[in-house]
């Protein structure tokens, strides 16, 4: 519910940056229900179908960090990155138990969303200030 009310408010107020990780996270979330859709969540060996999403979020965040012109798309690519951690664990340790693999996967990407509402936030204050900054690198 946090996610859809911080996607929208990025894609109603948010410039270019935020508009581009709210779809990114909405794509992250359709891929996830379309894999739980055919593939039942498995978590004692290495769950490639969140792997792939995974290395999608990681890209594509990565991507976003790099042609934004903000600082906020560097931590959500750090905090996209730390799950492809819990899969590596996961090749390297399959003791693991797999709660501690699930917490590895997921706890991560708790904190987008409050990002995503705060950079919305500072993009709007900066545009009521009057301030021009462009949305993307040059």
């Amino acid at each position: 519910a946090f996610l859809l009310v911080a996607s929208a408010y990025a894609l109603w107020r948010g410039g270019g940056p935020e508009r581009t990780m709210a779809a990114i996270a909405w794509t992250m979330v359709a891929a996830d229900q379309l894999l739980h859709a055919f593939i039942p969540p498995e978590f004692a060996t290495l769950d490639t179908g969140h792997l792939a999403i995974d290395l999608f979020g990681a890209s594509a965040t990565t991507a976003l960090a790099l042609y934004a012109h903000r600082f906020w798309p560097l931590c959500v690519a750090v905090l996209h990155m730390l799950p492809l951690l819990a899969h590596t664990s996961r090749v390297l340790d399959v003791t693991m138990q797999p709660a501690v693999y699930l917490i590895m996967q997921v706890a991560t990407s708790w904190p987008v969303p409050l990002i995503l509402v705060l950079a919305t936030w500072r993009h709007q204050r900066r545009l009521m200030r009057g301030e021009s900054e462009p949305s993307w690198q040059i």
